[in-house]
């Protein structure tokens, strides 16, 4: 039976929530809206009222591909929703910050992307999978990759016929590097002679830089440097790296804008050195990291760099082992950009230490409000926070903020 609702809100995946709460898939605030409601969920929806905020989706893709959430949206209106959702998260722990605008990354902009591809009977599929859907949705003309990605695709493509199965799917990341393409592949057959021979020879024929199989790296034709400033680095295979090449500048001009003047600088969940390097231009650093090989790539680009101050690396569990008090107290900043659970162990941390600059990344406004409550609390003022949406039309949300310690805390 169709029924009809009244949007009043999107929640923080992107729905629309009419009340219940019902969730309303691509439908914006103030709609009417009609459709087949299944539990919670509307399906069929048909838009009866539409917002004065709902645009032609710019891409074909969108209506079967999971990949955006928000294509239906004006710019403006996503905008000031990602702005909004850190405001509120902030409030939801009794705590405000001076918003500054968002910085957006462009259309086809991608640098980085994780392909689905499935063997079938007449060859392969590859694209995004559909939204909340197994099936695969072809993406020929996306408007979130940077067009030498869409052309990668076939590459993904070839190496399932290579060495995917029938019965299951395999994840290709795909990454950009000035050495040419980086390819990561999980999910594929266990690796023989006969298939790492074959892959090593895929790996000449569609001239990619390099070339991993479920963590092992069978071949590398050309050096896949990242750069992080002026200093080329090659992270590990699969290794963590900002979605887009401007959302990672906005980041890095917000964390170099926060740290000015400081002379020792601990980063902790460093990467393989996106914030650590560049900062070294002025600072003396020592870069914090789970994963010893990001440690080790990092090392090296600074070592083979020149007009840098000294840069240590130490490969660490923070969340398991924080740095102490003891241990903090050298630096006089302190960069942060743990993973979407935040670092509630490392904040405790840092209140207890008290140093006398925080800045923060955050690829969740929810874990960040918490860790920042937390050092409000003992002292800090959160000066400013600064939004950066490089996932575009997503319902992800990624910010900076500076904290600064109060006289006498």
């Amino acid at each position: 039976m169709t029924r009809q609702f009244t949007i009043n809100r999107l929640g923080h995946q992107g729905d629309g929530i009419a009340d219940g709460p019902i969730y309303a898939p691509r439908t914006l605030p103030g709609e009417v809206v009609s459709g087949t409601l299944l539990g919670q969920l509307l399906t069929d929806i048909r838009v009866d009222t539409p917002s004065d905020h709902r645009v032609k989706a710019p891409c074909r893709h969108y209506k079967a591909c999971g990949g955006c959430q928000l294509q239906h949206a004006s710019d403006a209106f996503v905008a000031d929703w990602k702005v909004d959702i850190v405001r509120n998260a902030l409030a939801a722990q009794g705590l405000e910050a001076h918003m500054r605008p968002i910085q957006t990354s462009p259309e086809r902009s991608r640098r980085r992307a994780t392909i689905t591809v499935r063997r079938t009977k007449k060859g392969t599929l590859a694209g995004f999978h559909g939204r909340a859907s197994d099936t695969i949705t072809e993406i020929p003309d996306c408007h979130l990759l940077d067009p030498a990605l869409i052309a990668a695709i076939p590459v993904a493509e070839a190496l399932a016929v290579l060495g995917g199965s029938r019965k299951g799917t395999l994840a290709v990341t795909l990454t950009l590097s000035e050495g040419g393409l980086d390819v990561a592949v999980k999910g594929g057959k266990p690796l023989d002679g006969p298939l790492e021979l074959a892959l090593a020879l895929a790996t000449e024929r569609h001239a990619l830089a390099r070339l991993s199989w479920d963590g092992e790296v069978i071949a590398m034709r050309h050096t896949p440097v990242q750069r992080f400033g002026d200093v080329a680095v090659v992270p590990p295979s699969g290794a963590f790296l900002q979605a887009t090449k401007d959302g990672e500048q906005a980041l890095l001009r917000a964390v170099l804008e926060a740290t000015q003047g400081a002379k020792r600088v601990a980063d902790l969940f460093a990467g393989s050195g996106t914030f650590s390097l560049p900062l070294s231009l002025g600072a003396e650093v020592h870069a914090v990291e789970g994963e010893a090989a990001m440690m080790q790539a990092l090392d090296l680009g600074w070592r083979r760099a020149q007009g840098l101050k000294r840069v240590t690396t130490e490969a660490r569990d923070l969340f398991r082992r924080p740095l102490m008090p003891d241990e903090l107290k050298r630096f006089d900043a302190v960069v942060l950009d743990p993973p979407r659970a935040g670092a509630e162990a490392q904040v405790a941390e840092l209140a207890r230490a008290r140093r006398p600059v925080v800045a923060y990344i955050s690829c969740n406004p929810v874990t960040f409000a918490r860790d920042a409550k937390s050092l409000v609390d003992v002292g800090y003022t959160l000066k400013w926070v600064q939004v950066v949406d490089q996932f575009r039309w997503s319902s992800h949300t990624e910010l900076a903020a500076r904290f600064v310690l109060n006289p006498g805390s």
